[in-house]
């Protein structure tokens, strides 16, 4: 089947979950049965076409009924154990697994204990987490660096696996009409220290290795390799085409109000996934980290729970400051509420196409304007229920915040009144109406996560809408004045809306990584480069820069 024809197949059961909405709490055989319908109706597809449709969701629909242990049992004819798959075995899948344990090494005992131990708890032959030779990985460059972590695009030889020959009872790689003489694109992600990591950052990772192969709208990590160069291990993940940050910026214009919804979906339903059935926070969500596959068509949020240095300080927070929730800024944990908030920056920037606060440093004085309710300003054009939602989702209070099944909730009766809705329809009702939205802009902040420091911070508060237009009517003001040092004692019981760009005071002394320290104290953003202050870089980490195009197998 050609690469056209996999690409409309896709396109298809796309557009078919799009019109069911947020479905996570949905029971999932009912969506199955929905989604072959839609499929069956569907005239754009071939008899074959429909065929290998319907394959492809039967296989999704197998490795959820392993997830949650529902659905018939049968007794697999090849190993004589009960299965709940009905186009492989999932027994037979880790029997092969185990029986392949003797035949590879990492050459370190505790990560071929933690690949094993993934690899025992396979759900579909298309989510195993494996040890890949480095020499099986070709035409390896260097694309990026994000956060923590060198990135890598590479060749991977044989590419992942696919398929289970249940007839041959083995494994097969990827067999796709894009995957031409069996290479599959891949990107490398560079981690530090792993020789020193705990028991416990291994079980950590495991679990979250784990979440990367479990759920739909999560990008897979097929594994780790080690370069002999350097002997620096590598997460090998998927290749995605893009990020959220750069595709609106690329396709804003073009976007009706039912795509910007179906994104928005997506996304939040990435998110239920990790909240409801893992209870887990994802803690780093931004535009940057939420990965496009034409090839597919579809949104996932990537490299979960791989956040930050391992070493960072008790007192600090790692994150992407415009997206971090204030009552976090204030020094409180993540938590799903947080999570929540950074969804409404997502919702907002996808209305909006450019990313949060670009015009304004990524510093003290943001962070301070945050805590006091300063939220990005909502566009003309925002359809009033979406409008509502990101408020309620970025209220100061936590507690105000929707769950991730409220958020869901207000999604599908969002996208079900947009749905019936022609493509074509006019500027006033289903396209954005944004005067001056071109795609080049200046960015004055750092849009990647990092270290931040934040001490002695108030309480957070709403903001008033008057506070709100002073902040956004206020010109940007970029100058760093040298004489001029403000007292921040009273600054606590104000709300600051000074812009301007402060300070950076740097001491490079061993180019070690960056960290942040601010405090109200002078209008400064002290930047540390010291031995003292050494970060490591965390074998668990997002791929957080900004340009980083991690494009889907």
């Amino acid at each position: 089947m050609s690469t056209t024809s996999i690409e409309l197949i896709y396109q298809t059961i796309s557009r078919a979950f799009a019109s069911l909405g947020y479905n996570i709490h949905k029971d999932f055989n009912d969506i199955n049965e929905l989604i072959q319908q839609i499929i069956l109706a569907d005239n754009s597809l071939t008899k074959d076409e429909k065929i290998k449709a319907i394959e492809i969701i039967n296989k999704n629909h197998d490795s959820c009924k392993i997830l949650f242990n529902v659905g018939t049992k049968r007794i697999c004819e090849n190993c004589n154990q009960e299965c709940l798959a009905t186009l492989y075995c999932e027994n037979c899948i880790r029997n092969y697994l185990k029986s392949n344990f003797s035949n590879w090494t990492s050459k370190n005992v505790n990560i071929d204990n933690f690949i094993q131990k993934c690899q025992m708890e396979t759900l579909k032959p298309n989510g195993i987490v494996e040890w890949i030779p480095y020499n099986n990985l070709q035409n390896i460059k260097y694309f990026t660096k994000g956060g923590f972590s060198e990135i890598y695009t590479a060749d991977w030889i044989g590419g992942w696996y696919n398929e289970w020959n249940s007839k041959n009872q083995q494994l097969e790689r990827v067999k796709e009409p894009r995957i031409q003489n069996n290479i599959g694109k891949v990107i490398l992600k560079k981690l530090e220290n792993v020789e020193n990591a705990s028991q416990n950052w291994f079980e950590e990772a495991k679990l979250h290795l784990t979440i990367t192969n479990k759920y739909p709208r999560i990008a897979n990590c097929f594994g780790l390799t080690q370069s002999p160069l350097n002997g620096n291990y590598m997460l090998v993940m998927k290749k995605f085409d893009t990020n959220l940050r750069n595709y609106l910026q690329q396709n804003h214009n073009q976007l009706t109000w039912k795509e910007r919804i179906r994104i928005t979906i997506e996304i939040t339903e990435a998110l239920g996934w990790i909240h409801k059935y893992e209870n887990s926070v994802y803690r780093d969500m931004h535009s940057g980290n939420i990965l496009y596959s034409q090839y597919t068509d579809n949104w996932c949020i990537s490299d979960f729970g791989f956040c930050g240095p391992v070493d960072k300080s008790l007192n600090s927070i790692y994150g992407n400051l415009p997206y971090i929730a204030p009552e976090v800024i204030a020094g409180r944990k993540y938590s799903f509420s947080s999570d929540i908030y950074s969804i409404a920056i997502i919702m907002w920037e996808i209305s909006f196409g450019k990313p949060p606060f670009n015009n304004y440093e990524h510093n003290y004085y943001l962070a301070m304007n945050i805590i006091n309710g300063i939220r990005p300003k909502i566009v003309s054009g925002t359809p009033l229920k979406y409008k509502e939602l990101i408020k309620q989702c970025w209220d100061a209070d936590p507690l105000k915040r929707p769950d991730d099944y409220t958020l869901g909730v207000k999604i599908n009766e969002i996208n079900v009144s947009y749905q019936n809705m022609p493509n074509e329809l006019g500027v006033d009702n289903n396209n954005l109406k944004v005067s001056n939205l071109g795609i080049n802009y200046t960015r004055h902040g750092s849009f990647t996560s990092k270290v931040h420091q934040f001490e002695n911070f108030p309480e957070p508060k709403n903001a008033t809408e008057e506070e709100q237009e002073v902040f956004h009517s206020k010109p940007y003001d970029f100058s760093i004045s040298t004489n001029h040092i403000d007292d921040f004692n009273n600054l606590n019981d104000q709300n600051y809306v000074d812009v301007s760009k402060t300070n950076s005071i740097s001491i490079d002394t061993n180019n070690n990584h960056k960290i942040e320290k601010i405090q109200p104290i002078k209008r400064h953003t002290i930047t540390i480069y010291d031995k003292d202050d050494e970060i490591y870089n965390n074998p668990n980490l997002h791929p957080e820069n900004d340009d980083f195009e991690i494009p889907d197998g």
